[in-house]
């Protein structure tokens, strides 16, 4: 029979490993198999606003040393394909990058040709929403006895309609990259493997 400190360290190894997963970003390889090139078989961009990003999630770009790298930098410097100054750059051929933050990144080519003709990408990571619950109505006081409720001679004011340009976007439900089944095949894994060491411990 195992001890019962072995059995409850096992236990908590366990989900501290699960735990461990998901706080992990996910991995997005940018341009697929073929990597970060010009003439992608899919948009960059039109690929990126199919996913969901957010904190902590990573691109990783494969391109060949030597003959190419990864700009990130400014909005201006995106649209005009500026290479000269960017905030940060990668060119060892497998470069990862991290988001630290919520909001728009750009990424273009160093060669400024190609970034002319459309490799560059455009990533909106999503902000961290809080999930507190929002203040609580405040309820009129009561009328006092022997008052008859006095009803307002104003009209309701009719609804604000909203202007093309600050209406909101409809979000619809983004394709999962393959790198989410990759982390979710990870993590059955790990908990598989704890859970044969687990039964061998306790003679199952």
């Amino acid at each position: 029979m195992v001890d019962s400190n072995v059995y409850e360290f096992l236990v908590f190894f366990m989900l501290f490993s699960a735990c461990i997963c998901f706080s992990n970003g996910l991995q997005f390889n940018v341009g697929g198999k073929n990597g970060w090139r010009l003439n992608p078989s899919e948009d960059y961009n039109r690929w990126a606003e199919s996913l969901r990003f957010q904190v902590n999630d990573t691109l990783f770009f494969k391109y060949k040393k030597g003959s190419d790298s990864v700009l990130v930098v400014n909005k201006d410097d995106y649209n005009s394909c500026n290479t000269t100054n960017p905030i940060e750059k990668f060119d060892g051929g497998r470069s990862i990058f991290r988001f630290d933050r919520s909001g728009p990144f750009f990424f273009i080519s160093g060669n400024e040709a190609s970034c002319i003709r459309g490799q560059k990408l455009i990533v909106v990571v999503l902000a961290v929403r809080s999930g507190g619950p929002g203040p609580s109505p405040v309820e009129p006081p009561a009328p006092r006895p022997g008052i008859p409720p006095v009803e307002s001679l104003s009209p309701a004011p009719a609804p604000a309609e909203l202007s093309p340009e600050n209406s909101t976007p409809a979000v619809h439900p983004p394709r999962r990259s393959f790198a989410a089944a990759e982390e979710w095949g990870f993590s059955a894994a790990l908990v598989g493997t704890v859970s044969l060491v687990l039964n061998v411990w306790l003679g199952v």
